[in-house]
This record gives C-alpha cells, sequence and structure tokens, in this order.
C-alpha cells in the first residue's frame, strides 16, 4: 500500500479557519434565524476599484482578439508589472531593485508557505508567537518539526512570545537560528515594528548568517509616517531578507489573486558543500518549475493599482477598513476591554475578558451576540487569552456588531 506523508498527521485539529467554519456551521444548523456578522477570516468586503475593474475587462477584450491574445506569459511576471511595483513600492522609498529580483505570484500565503521547499530540512526556524499558521504548518509538513507538545508547540521550531510585555514585537534571541519569520503589521496581532525594532533584526541575521522571511502583506495600511513599510528600508536587509507584498487586502484581490516576493540577489544561502549559494536562483527555479505565472488579465488589472485613480480608489476602501477599525477600537474600548492593533493594520487583538479561554470566548461571542472573530490560541500558545477581530466587513455591519457586543455580551 501506498504511504503517505506522515507528517500531515502531526498536524493539529485542522486549520485554524475551517475549524472556525465548522463551528459556525453547527451553530447556524441549531439556529437557522441567527443574523450572522463575521469579523473572524480577514477577507475584504469592498468591490474592486473602479480603475481595476476597466482594467481587466480591457484586458479580457484585448485577450479575446488574435493581436491582443496571451497564452503562457513568463512565470516571474510581466515586466510592465514588475517595473511597476519596483518603481511606486520601492524606489519611491529610496529602494533600488531589479527586474529579476521581484516574482509575481497568486498569492502571499502560498509564497510564505512554498518558500520553505528551497532550504535545507536541517535549518533551525523561528516564528512569533502568536503567529500566521501557514508558517508553522507548512514547516511541519515537510518534516521540518517535531512532535506536537501539550504546551501547543512543534519540538524543532523556535517560538518568540509576543505578548503585552515586548507590544507584541519580540526581540531577537541569544541563540542562533537559520531561518526567521516576521510580519509587520502583524497579523493577528495588528503590532507594528518600528526602524528600530527592524534594524536590530536585520543586524541579528547578519551577525548570524539568518535568514528573515519578511511578509508584509498589510504594508498598505500604515498611516505613521515613521514606520517603514519594506524591511529594504533598513541598510543591509537585501543581504538577509526576503519580503513577501500582497494586492489580496491592499486592492481586494482575495478572489482574482496577485501577490509578489522579492528575492534580492545578494541573497546568499550555502549548499551541502559550504558553498555560498544564490537565494535568488534557487527562488527563481522553484518558481518557474511548479508555477506558471498569474494570468495576463489579472496582472494587468494589478498594473491599475498604481494609476493615479487606482491609487485614490484603493485608498479610498483602505481608509474605509481603518475606519472600521477605529469603530471597533472605541468600542470595545468603552465597556472596558483592553484593545491592541487597529491603528496601523486592520486586526484588534484584544483580551479576552476575565481570562476567558479563546475558544470559549469565540463560543461565548458566537451563541451571545452571534459575531464570529478568531481566537487567538488558534495562533499560538502566546495567544491564549486573547481574541482577534477584523475591520474587513460592512461599515453598518461593523456597528452593529459593536453595538451588539455592548449590549449583549455578558462580560
Amino acid at each position: 500500500m501506498t504511504q503517505i506523508n506522515s507528517n500531515y498527521q502531526k498536524l493539529q485539529a485542522g486549520y485554524l479557519f475551517p475549524e472556525i467554519g465548522r463551528r459556525v456551521r453547527a451553530f447556524q444548523q441549531e439556529n437557522p434565524q441567527a443574523d450572522m456578522i463575521r469579523l473572524g477570516i480577514g477577507d475584504v468586503v469592498l468591490p474592486l476599484a473602479p480603475a481595476i475593474v476597466s482594467a481587466m475587462k480591457s484586458a479580457v477584450d484585448e485577450m479575446g482578439t488574435l493581436e491582443g491574445f496571451h497564452g503562457y506569459g513568463p512565470e516571474q511576471g510581466y515586466d510592465f508589472l514588475i517595473q511597476a511595483i519596483i518603481e511606486n513600492d520601492y524606489i519611491s522609498r529610496g529602494i533600488e531593485l531589479k527586474n529579476t529580483e521581484v516574482f509575481v505570484s497568486d498569492g502571499s500565503k502560498c509564497d510564505s508557505g512554498n518558500i520553505q521547499e528551497i532550504f535545507d530540512i536541517q535549518n533551525k526556524i523561528a516564528v512569533t508567537d502568536p503567529v500566521y499558521p501557514v508558517y508553522v504548518d507548512t514547516n511541519v509538513m515537510a518534516g521540518r518539526t517535531g512532535s506536537y507538545l501539550k504546551s501547543g508547540h512543534y519540538q524543532g521550531i523556535t517560538y518568540l512570545a509576543a505578548n503585552q510585555h515586548n507590544r507584541f514585537c519580540p526581540e531577537p534571541p541569544q541563540e542562533k537560528l537559520d531561518i526567521v519569520y516576521l510580519c509587520s503589521p502583524n497579523n493577528p496581532t495588528g503590532a507594528t515594528m518600528t526602524r528600530e525594532a527592524l534594524k536590530k533584526w536585520v543586524d541579528y541575521a547578519k551577525q548570524n548568517e539568518c535568514i528573515i522571511l519578511f511578509d508584509a502583506a498589510y504594508e498598505a495600511f500604515i498611516s505613521d509616517p515613521d514606520l517603514p513599510h519594506s524591511i529594504y528600508e533598513i541598510e543591509g536587509a537585501k543581504e538577509v531578507a526576503i519580503e513577501f507584498r500582497s494586492f489580496s487586502k491592499t486592492a481586494g484581490f482575495t478572489g482574482i489573486r496577485c501577490a509578489y516576493t522579492v528575492v534580492p540577489e545578494a541573497l546568499k544561502g550555502k549548499n551541502s558543500s559550504g558553498e555560498p549559494t544564490s537565494i535568488n536562483a534557487l527562488w527563481s527555479r522553484r518558481h518557474s518549475t511548479k508555477f506558471n505565472g498569474v494570468s495576463y488579465p489579472v496582472q494587468k488589472a494589478a498594473l491599475a493599482c498604481y494609476s493615479l485613480e487606482g491609487k485614490k480608489q484603493i485608498s479610498q476602501n483602505i481608509q474605509y477598513y481603518m475606519d472600521n477599525a477605529k469603530t471597533i477600537r472605541d468600542g470595545l474600548t468603552e465597556i472596558g476591554i483592553e484593545v491592541f492593533g487597529g491603528d496601523n493594520a486592520p486586526y484588534i487583538w484584544l483580551k479576552t475578558p476575565q481570562e476567558t479561554k479563546s475558544w470559549n470566548f469565540f463560543d461565548q461571542l458566537l451563541q451571545q451576540t452571534h459575531i464570529v472573530g478568531t481566537p487567538g490560541s488558534g495562533f499560538g500558545p502566546s495567544g491564549e487569552g486573547y481574541f482577534r477581530l477584523s475591520a474587513f466587513g460592512l461599515k453598518e455591519k461593523v456597528h452593529e456588531a459593536i453595538e451588539r457586543i455592548q449590549q449583549k455580551l455578558k462580560i
């Protein structure tokens, strides 16, 4: 009989969000009249910006002509989009990149999960805790970890506790690590790393010959001009970091899929003989072998994000979500719930009242108010006692959710 990859059996209780879905479906079956408000999974709700829709329609029409038809495109992405990315997201911040250092893909979730394939199984990895589950689960699937422990940790992973004491931004440890996952603005806590904090990590990576996998999928939500949007704003970061960016939350591409990953040519690892090896070349090989590229109409739609109208319309949508975040923050604070995040990120990280367990609070919120959130413990052991609410909702529903919490939640 064919053997399975037994590493998958180390995974606990299914992926976090399907488990949320299972509990919500069970509740709805028992309470079919319940009017649900979903502030759990971070999916956008506003329509695509008109400039994006127009560009995508035009590209589809182009594909319907003999002269304008496009078949397989370059796996790394069309130059027209890559150049726009570099000019708008990097040169505008004083960062120079080559076209060969940007890889267009169908999502940061995919890239941040797949990137571990090009690294040796023996590398010692670290994640902040709480953490976006994909970072951990994909390394478990690959066999880079040991068993799951009762503490909520996996053997073989270093967990860097992110808590109120360090403002949810842990500093580099004393031990030597090979790969570190960082996310800023952070999912789930909403915390955003300062230049000083990022510099400490870049310095640590250089001193320890470590690679930082930096998830900047929510950088467009940063409003504080003193906070960095890219790790490459820190001197020397090109030698130690890979950066993931996405159009999903920025421009509402969760349903049409487009993102990109930056792998600088200065970034090196070492092979089994100890020789320096280009990480860029390895990722290019993996990307070209396992991915056929993002569709032409979608890349044209992404290009429209950088037009004057596209930028204006996207900015309005981002402000809409951040207004929601303020509504949630202010509403919870009024009834004495301690909240974090929600100022430079679309997530509100709250401390559960009366030290209630995260999943118990999930059930309490669901049953008493018919609101769906995300239990903090689903993001790691240090998330126990916390809860995440998303600002990705229609404004009237967010206001209604806060009114329900204020009136119906028994705390």
